[in-house]
């Protein structure tokens, strides 16, 4: 079995409403050294063994259901678990 791990974020050209709210927040609370924020998604998966590599699944289910690519990036971390 593998746990999966999918970050989806903004990409950088995209604005991203939710990340600027909470770094105005962030100054307000005088954390001045924050110089950005970006808000994401995260996923933990994990998938059985297959015939498939778990790195095609993955890709597959980013782009078609996790991460909408005109949009949002992603990245993901596979690790075999018993």
């Amino acid at each position: 079995m593998y746990q999966v791990e999918v970050f989806v974020t903004y990409k950088e050209s995209i604005l991203d409403p939710q990340g600027e709210a909470v770094k105005n927040a962030v100054h307000r609370l005088e954390f001045n050294e924050v110089a950005d924020v970006r808000i994401g998604k995260y996923f933990e998966l994990k998938i059985e063994k297959s015939q498939r590599p778990v790195a095609e699944i993955v890709e597959e289910l980013c782009q078609q259901l996790l991460a909408n690519e005109v949009l949002e990036s992603y990245r993901y971390d596979i690790k075999e678990v018993n």
